[in-house]
């Protein structure tokens, strides 16, 4: 991470932004890593598409050892986006928000070598090897970016942030290599719990499963023979090739369709979809944008937000845009929405910027305000100061405002906030506001601010002005003997992996280097049966040093036979292939 990229994040994405600890990296995770990216040289230069295969080669990113973060973002940067890296999986609308900026997040964690065909944890092989490099491509790469800030305004609900508890809690407990698979289980179970109590699609939903079925889990191209772009088939060893086969149901790609069809992180998809390319994506989700709460607006957008129970922003007709957590609509008698409260710190922003004293201190118990004209169908935002002035509403002087709806203010105006010399805010001293026998604010709560405004014309996620809502967290200084190259307290097997490395790595092969081999063997044959990652690489040396070798037969022949679960049987087939054809 690069501090002009911890500049350029905004500041409510800050607290999700951690640090990648490189030296803590084990030689069986370069292992890991290597393994990977050469299946994914090899295998995807026919099935993915041109714009992954061209990216990959012109990302810069290496094949031999993971890759640092502040060299993706570097390579990202010539293209106008950067990189973060992110403790894992974070909420939807934090890595929308990041994506949205054009910055991609990146998990630094990289998966257990028995997860190595497919982890439901993001990490660096998900991030590094399935998204960065197709972000080279600039019609993708706007793709991502219009559908990350689709995903940042959209509303979500309760319920569906115990259901990220749940998932981020699996994600955590399938990686750990300390986990029984009881307590996978038991966090499997609880996700499915969490499930259950998720009524209908919030927009969030909506837009994570498109997310799914595009960015992570596409195709694109010929119905009957696709290429792969989604980062989740890009990075998964299995499915990368699975994936493609008759088994596999094709379906074109409709928003309608992925929005219908839900997904399990968990498990292989039995189902992809198939766009015609990457076109046709930003003109369907840009007519999907169309139909959320942040272009649509009204009581339907508000309604979302109160069912999410969250920050949210409402922006009124006038321009005036109020950031808080909707606890109560009144309705008139048509079912519109007429008067709007929120809970708790409040504040108010025109055009991004939070108005100067009307932040979350002044309104920290929360922010009422009609909505609507005034009889005779009065639109008070397009009313000048003399027009203003003919309705009774002069600073100083008492105000009767009598809406549409029924909502009646009696107040001194204190106030009249104006923009482009109309008005946005007005603020009243000594003020009663009813609808119908309702009491909304009595004269002795102190000054009331009242939003300008016949209608609501966007309602989305989060704040307004979030440098303004939000406090910045403090920024932790690196600590620079605590990233300088410190060996670490490897363990046997992390010990012979490194040995392998080297002598793949050194110049000079020699009696030396074919004693060292041996040894390894010996302490693997005698302590370590089950490694099989180790012993593809140790079949590279011999291909390169010695192909007829007696061990190269006998080797081979401990992998083709051991009893290896299905996954693993099939990366190891995958590692046999690479080895000798390439």
């Amino acid at each position: 991470m690069t501090g002009n990229e911890t500049k350029r994040s905004p500041v409510q994405l800050l607290p999700y932004i951690s640090k990648q600890y490189y030296n803590r990296y084990t030689p069986i995770d370069h292992a890991v890593w290597r393994f990977v990216m050469k299946q994914n040289h090899y295998f995807l230069k026919d099935i993915a598409h041109p714009a992954y295969v061209n990216g990959l080669n012109d990302s810069g990113i290496k094949t031999e050892s993971i890759p640092k973060v502040d060299d993706m973002n570097t390579s990202l940067a010539k293209v106008g986006w950067g990189a973060v890296t992110i403790a894992g999986l974070i909420p939807g609308t934090a890595f929308y928000g990041f994506l949205a900026n054009c910055i991609l997040p990146i998990a630094t964690e990289i998966r257990k070598i028995q997860n190595i065909a497919y982890t439901p944890a993001p990490d660096m092989i998900h991030e590094a090897a399935g998204h960065a490099p197709i972000l080279l491509d600039k019609s993708y790469r706007e793709f991502v970016r219009k559908i990350g800030e689709m995903g940042a305004k959209a509303l979500s609900s309760k319920e569906k942030l115990e259901v990220f508890k749940a998932v981020r809690h699996l994600t955590i407990v399938a990686e750990d290599p300390n986990s029984t698979s009881e307590q996978v289980k038991e966090a499997e179970r609880l996700v499915a719990e969490a499930r259950k109590k998720v009524k209908g699609l919030s927009e969030a939903d909506q837009v994570s499963r498109l997310f799914w079925w595009t960015v992570e889990y596409g195709l694109v191209g010929d119905l009957k023979n696709p290429k792969i772009y989604g980062a989740g088939l890009l990075s998964s060893v299995g499915e990368s090739q699975s994936c493609l086969a008759d088994d596999v149901k094709k379906i074109p790609f409709s928003v309608e369709e992925c929005i219908k069809t839900p997904y399990d992180v968990t498990k292989p998809q039995p189902q992809l979809f198939v766009c015609k390319n990457f076109d046709e994506l930003a003109a369907a989700i840009d007519q999907f944008a169309s139909t959320m709460a942040f272009q649509k607006g009204g009581t339907e957008s508000l309604e979302k937000a109160l069912q999410s129970d969250n920050l949210a922003t409402f922006v009124f007709s006038s321009g005036l845009q109020v950031t808080g957590t909707l606890t109560t609509i009144l309705k008139d008698d048509k079912g519109e929405a007429v008067y709007i409260r929120t809970k708790g710190p409040t504040a108010l922003s025109l055009d991004q910027k939070q108005l100067v004293d009307h932040g979350r201190e002044t309104h920290h118990k929360g922010f009422g305000t009609p909505i609507g004209r005034l009889e005779g169908k009065m639109v008070i935002e397009n009313s000048s100061l003399n027009q203003l002035k003919d309705l009774g509403i002069i600073e100083g002087s008492e105000a009767v405002l009598k809406f549409e709806s029924g909502v009646n203010v009696k107040g001194i105006v204190k106030t009249i906030l104006l923009s482009a010399g109309k008005p946005i805010l007005i603020s009243f001293k000594d003020c009663q506001v009813k609808f119908k026998d309702q009491v909304l604010f009595e004269p002795s709560w102190g000054t009331y601010d009242m939003a300008v405004g016949a209608e609501i014309t966007s309602v989305f996620a989060g704040a307004a002005d979030p440098d303004g809502y939000f406090d910045w967290p403090a920024i932790e200084k690196t600590n620079a003997v605590e990233e300088t190259v410190v060996q670490q307290n490897w363990n046997q097997l992390e010990k012979l992996y490194e040995e392998i490395r080297s002598l793949r790595e050194s110049p000079v092969w020699n009696e030396q280097s074919w004693s060292s081999l041996e040894k390894v063997i010996s302490t693997l044959d005698k302590q370590y049966p089950n490694e099989w990652l180790v012993r593809l690489e140790i079949l590279e040396l011999y291909k390169k040093h010695n192909s007829s070798h007696p061990n190269v037969k006998r080797i081979t022949e401990m992998l083709l036979k051991k009893n290896w679960e299905k996954s693993i049987k099939q990366v190891i087939q995958r590692g046999f292939t690479l080895i000798y054809n390439s």
